[in-house]
């Protein structure tokens, strides 16, 4: 995650998504129509699924494509050309779940 743009937008995507689950919990407090419930879920749920494509897309274009070159992540470790298909392979399996 390079860019501070890039970040305060992910940082905004993330706290709308917090409102939207503190919602969900709210409405089932609230006793509110199923349907109701389940359609907010889903929206969650879409919006992490966004947020999630994003996050991989920046790791895939900085951490992955741009690897060695001193514009990946400060916390990203020294890997080599397999270790870095592996991880993602890794990732790409949970987040496809």
């Amino acid at each position: 995650m390079a860019d501070e743009d890039g970040k305060k937008k992910m940082l905004a995507r993330a706290s709308r998504i917090a409102g939207q689950v503190a919602g969900v919990r709210r409405m089932l407090e609230e006793d509110r129509y199923c349907v109701e419930v389940l359609n907010q879920i889903a929206a969650a749920r879409s919006a992490l699924d966004a947020l999630g494509v994003e996050l991989l897309t920046r790791h895939l274009e900085s951490c992955v494509m741009g690897h060695g070159s001193g514009g990946e992540h400060e916390h990203a470790k020294p890997m080599t050309q397999d270790d870095l298909l592996a991880e993602v392979r890794s990732v790409l399996s949970r987040f496809l779940k």
